[in-house]
């Protein structure tokens, strides 16, 4: 009888490291393409895109209705959407920000009452909660607000290349919502298996909306 080859069963199937490589290639250079079209856009217009996204997100109903909200803080080559971060607040809605949990090596959702006093620079300098904010649960989550370098149409993400976003979405039971500016939106985004699909996409033009199941508001 003959044995099974097992340098191909530790291996995996044939070809399968050469695939992955080349993913990653292409996400590298995808990355490169676009963030040259980020570095292109002018302060100014990216503070009036900034706005004109929050205003279209404003009149979305999943918004309107989200109880509990993922924000996060905005680097500069990403849409700030702090003002709505502060309307939550005053509204009485559960306004949550990622840190980062070095025993874990990853994010967790944690709850904020007041921007300035409950955050401060994390892990790359960004700010996110003090330890004394709580963990808020991600399947409690009506609305997660995403970042990332380039989307699709498919609700494909690209992030910054370490997976913490997508590891921390696969908890999410509500809407993950991309946003970006209109230059980084792509034809098509290399996606894997642990590459989270979004349900909606947000740019200061564009609401798109992503076809298939639709969380359901807690």
């Amino acid at each position: 009888m003959a044995q099974p080859n097992r340098s191909l069963a530790r291996k995996g199937r044939p070809g399968g490291g050469k695939m992955k490589d080349q993913s990653a290639f292409l996400k590298k250079a995808l990355r490169a393409r676009l963030r040259a079209r980020l570095r292109d856009i002018p302060p100014a217009r990216r503070e009036e895109d900034s706005a004109q996204a929050r205003a279209l997100l404003a009149r979305q109903r999943v918004w309107r209705e989200a109880r509990a909200v993922l924000f996060y803080a905005a680097l500069p080559c990403e849409i700030d959407l702090f003002p709505l971060l502060e309307q939550a607040l005053a509204g009485g809605r559960i306004v949550t920000l990622p840190r980062f949990f070095p025993e874990s090596g990853a994010y967790a959702a944690c709850q904020i009452e007041n921007f300035p006093r409950d955050c401060a620079p994390g892990k790359f300098g960004i700010p996110e909660p003090a330890a004394r904010c709580p963990v808020f649960p991600l399947n409690r989550l009506d609305l997660a607000l995403v970042p990332g370098v380039g989307f699709d149409a498919a609700g494909h993400r690209l992030g910054r290349g370490g997976g913490y976003y997508d590891r921390l979405l696969a908890g999410v039971a509500g809407t993950r919502c991309g946003v970006a500016f209109d230059e980084q939106l792509a034809d098509h985004i290399p996606a894997g298996p642990r590459d989270m699909t979004l349900n909606c996409i947000l740019t200061p033009t564009r609401w798109m909306e992503i076809p298939g199941p639709r969380p359901i508001l807690s």
